[in-house]
């Protein structure tokens, strides 16, 4: 089974709806029960070792659902995303998240 993770800084006021929309798109994906576990990124070498590049960073069994361009600074800072519909937002596009999901899902059902 695959780890969710929500790593976020203490000042981001976006982890509430990253993670509801997370929780949602797992659901949609058919694994509802799926936990989630949310982990408070507290100093910048803590981000730097976690590549850790802003609050909220979503990934499963370790890796970022929605990767960045190598180079990337770390630091507890907020992220921001890039919606399909060409605005910055807070969050991930919904759309863009439930893709990501499903070809996570699709490699670790690959790998077992």
């Amino acid at each position: 089974m695959p780890t969710f993770e929500l790593l976020y800084w203490d000042g981001c006021p976006s982890v509430e709806d990253a993670l509801a929309d997370l929780r949602a798109a797992i659901a949609e994906l058919g694994q509802p029960a799926t936990e989630v576990t949310l982990t408070e990124i507290l100093t910048d070498e803590q981000a730097a070792d976690r590549g850790f590049i802003g609050s909220p960073t979503l990934r499963i069994d370790d890796l970022d659902l929605l990767p960045t361009p190598p180079g990337e600074p770390t630091g507890l800072t907020c992220r921001i995303y890039r919606r399909r519909d060409g605005r910055y937002s807070p969050t991930p596009d919904p759309d863009d998240l439930r893709d990501a999901l499903r070809a996570a899902l699709c490699r670790s059902a690959g790998d077992a």
